[in-house]
């Protein structure tokens, strides 16, 4: 799902019907939900880690999908149409990616800051 698939709200990413099909989405969601104070730094840890890896997924992902395009180019410039139709369907794929990388980035930028608040509240004074 891109990120035309998420709507704004007073300038955060509301990723609440993807959440629905996606556990990790819906726990990012639900952690943001949840009022400041009282929040369990063990799972926001987990959370921002699983985040994380989703992250450094779709970036190899997206890589992946750069040298597919590159060649492909080549092969769309000789002519080939059956290239033609792949390389517009990678394009799609990794524009999609894009919005999905970036939409996840914001969330876990929110959550990080999240969890920072709530080491720093746990901390002795």
């Amino acid at each position: 799902m891109g990120l035309a698939a998420h709507t704004c709200v007073q300038g955060r990413t509301n990723t609440a019907a993807v959440a629905k099909k996606d556990p990790l989405l819906e726990e990012i969601s639900t952690l943001l939900a949840a009022g400041e104070g009282g929040e369990d730094v063990d799972r926001l840890e987990r959370t921002l880690t699983d985040g994380y890896a989703r992250a450094l997924r779709l970036e190899a992902e997206r890589r992946r999908l750069e040298k597919q395009i590159g060649v492909l180019t080549v092969a769309v410039g000789e002519g080939d149409a059956a290239s033609r139709r792949e390389l517009s369907t990678l394009v799609r794929q990794m524009k999609r990616q894009e919005g999905d990388l970036g939409s996840l980035r914001a969330q876990l930028g929110r959550l990080r800051r999240r969890h920072s608040s709530a080491v720093r509240g746990r901390q002795p004074v």
